[in-house]
């Protein structure tokens, strides 16, 4: 599997928060049958992380994680902040995205309320041929009490990722039931961890990918879409 939303890098937000924790993360996404982790901190008004603090954190846990023989794939991205998204120059938007493709990026769903921006900023990518895939929409009260309310930002070219945590329970049970729900609509592009460490959550998707009920699904959610998208490929047909 192929976990396209992850803290792991150390000391840079609210994820990891030392090398041993990020090495802790990764051997228990490798146990859990990951094989590569997105580094996706955030960047946001409270982390304001730049693309070259982004890449040389990667660079430095890349050689940390092979001297230590942890089979954890390691690639560039970021979890963007809505409202932060028109400030980032182009070049900098561009070494922000998934695996450094230019071509999807990972974009924060905010926790509460509709971003009524959102329209604005499917538009504002596209026109820059980047893809956006909006992160853990299914825990937003706004979307808890309407799914739905994402057909049309999936219409327009957003792709959707919940968290494995949802799913499979460990969070409350309004995300769990969205994240249901969003699957049933075929609204769900990407099952990833949003892993942060042992102080918010752990890695790991299996279990949440068992909680699909497909196993054809859980394959197109956790590899065939999250391969397409690190390659900088259109997504396979669902």
């Amino acid at each position: 599997m192929i976990d396209l939303h992850s803290h792991v890098l150390p000391r840079v937000d609210d994820g990891a928060r030392s090398l041993e924790e990020a090495r802790e993360l990764a051997l228990r996404a490798a146990a859990d049958g990951v094989t590569a982790i997105a580094a996706t901190p955030h960047v946001r008004s409270d982390y304001p992380t730049r693309a070259a603090r982004m890449e040389f954190a990667v660079q430095e846990l890349r050689r940390d994680f092979d001297a230590e023989r942890i089979p954890i794939e390691l690639h560039y991205g970021a979890e963007i902040e809505l409202a932060r998204l028109f400030e980032i120059p182009d070049e900098e938007l561009a070494r922000l995205t998934l695996a450094h493709t230019g071509r999807y990026v990972l974009l924060e769903f905010p926790y509460r309320g509709w971003p009524h921006q959102l329209p604005t900023a499917l538009r504002w990518l596209r026109a820059r041929g980047i893809t956006p895939l909006l992160g853990h929409p299914e825990r937003n009260p706004e979307v808890q009490d309407r799914p739905t309310r994402l057909v049309d930002a999936v219409r327009e070219g957003a792709l959707v990722q919940i968290t494995a945590a949802s799913l499979d329970g460990r969070l409350d049970r309004a995300s769990k039931t969205t994240a249901e729900h969003l699957l049933e609509l075929g609204l769900v592009h990407v099952l990833a961890s949003d892993a942060h460490g042992p102080h918010v959550r752990q890695a790991g998707l299996s279990a949440a990918a068992r909680a699909v009920g497909d196993e054809a699904l859980a394959r197109y959610l956790t590899q065939e879409v999250p391969a397409a998208i690190i390659a900088g490929q259109p997504l396979p047909p669902r």
